[in-house]
């Protein structure tokens, strides 16, 4: 059901709707009361196929984060039952299968992405934090398949966008995929049973997953429970949300630093950004309606808004400070201490540190023959110098007085180098 024409009354709605959260919901009206009166309680499933999540979950946390500010109770559901399936839903190929030592240290990572953006403890509306193998790793097959998969028809399952365009192509689709959604239903019958948790949100592609989900719990314990999708976060050129040239913008600051998640930011399309105020800040209506009116030189303010707020958000507002003073460093030509840093010994640029090694150790290329490419096509510098020959050494000569040095792939890739 779409939100055209609904006036919502609860706060959740009212908020998630406006801002651009919403594709569809199962029920406007039944989950609009529902949040209206008492604390509504809704999850999102996240699976635990990387150590992070990237900018691509991002809109999914803030849905958590827009239920609580509503004085809700989100639930972080973390897949360590389902990533040993893993999610078929708008996937060409089966996923690899990961060993529980890999899920384990996945969802470690995983979790700390959340921290920044809820409140978790043990109040009414204080998010939770779940992991489905609780219930899935005991779940004893032929009761299962007895008691809730007669609840699914194949003729069903196989209509689903993701299974019909694999059979269409002549893809395999396994018998193992095939279970996932009947796991992720049973996972909404579950928290809808033992933690009375009647929103299940997601992305536009989880809406029949979803569905199932409610079917099943209505006809279990014939409880009421909603769906809400997000659309597809696109970029105005129609590039993925959270992917850019040198690869996905992940949360955990060890994977991207909080100067490249600043850059990220600041790099929004110009039609983005009003856009992206309103689904990844916290930033008033009376505001990104200001900045939505740039024009010009304007525009690049406002995107500086856009990646200082979002930087200090998931990083800190000190992290944001020095990411934004380290940019502006970058663009004057001067050092910068909030630039990500790699360390290297005297002695080693003593002897000379070959430049190729230089910028794979400090992440702006994938490897030497990137490097020797990058310097062929005139894309590298060194102290803002442009670097000409791939043979060339970096030396103590290069070090300023702070004893560092300044790499650069591009206009928008840079680190630091500091000599130990």
């Amino acid at each position: 059901m779409t939100t055209e024409a609904f006036q919502s009354q609860s706060t959740f709605l009212r908020e998630m709707i406006s801002r651009g959260h919403v594709y569809q919901i199962t029920d406007n009206k039944g989950l609009d009361d529902y949040a209206e009166y008492g604390v509504a309680c809704g999850y999102i499933g996240f699976d635990c196929t990387a150590k992070s999540l990237h900018v691509g979950s991002l809109v999914q946390i803030m849905n958590l984060r827009r239920l609580q500010q509503a004085g809700g109770k989100p639930i972080v559901l973390m897949g360590g039952g389902t990533t040993k399936i893993g999610d078929p839903t708008d996937k060409e190929k089966s996923r690899p299968i990961l060993t529980v030592e890999e899920i384990a240290s996945n969802m470690a990572g995983i979790k700390k992405n959340f921290e920044p953006f809820l409140t978790f403890g043990s109040g009414p509306s204080d998010a939770i934090m779940i992991d489905n193998a609780e219930w899935l790793d005991n779940i004893k097959w032929i009761e299962f398949l007895r008691d809730y998969g007669k609840h699914f028809t194949i003729n069903k399952m196989i209509a689903q966008e993701t299974v019909a365009r694999r059979l269409r192509n002549e893809e395999p689709y396994t018998f193992l995929e095939f279970n996932y959604m009947l796991l992720q239903a049973y996972d909404f019958l579950e928290l809808a049973r033992t933690y009375d948790c009647r929103i299940q949100m997601g992305g536009s592609d989880q809406w029949g997953n979803i569905v199932n989900g409610i079917d099943l719990t209505r006809r279990i314990i014939d409880k009421q429970v909603f769906g809400v999708t997000t659309p597809l976060i696109t970029t105005a050129s129609g590039g993925k949300m959270g992917k850019t040239a040198e690869g996905a913008v992940w949360l955990n600051p060890e994977m991207r630093s909080p100067y490249d998640y600043w850059q990220f930011w600041r790099n929004t399309e110009d039609a983005d950004v009003a856009r992206f105020m309103r689904l990844f800040t916290d930033l008033p209506e009376s505001e990104i309606g200001e900045h939505a009116k740039a024009q010009g030189a304007a525009i690049n303010d406002a995107k500086k808004r856009l990646a200082d707020v979002a930087t200090a958000m998931l990083h800190g507002e000190e992290e944001s400070k020095k990411a934004a003073a380290a940019a502006e460093a970058v663009f004057k030509g001067g050092s910068a201490e909030g630039m990500p840093t790699f360390e290297v010994e005297r002695a080693r640029l003593a002897a000379g540190y070959a430049i190729t090694d230089a910028l794979v150790a400090a992440g702006l290329v994938d490897s030497k023959g990137d490097a020797r490419r990058q310097i062929a096509g005139n894309a590298v510098k060194l102290n803002g110098e442009a670097v000409a020959d791939d043979k060339l050494v970096v030396t103590e000569a290069a070090l300023d007085h702070e004893g560092t040095a300044r790499l650069s792939v591009g206009k928008k890739r840079h680190a630091r180098l500091k000599a130990v």
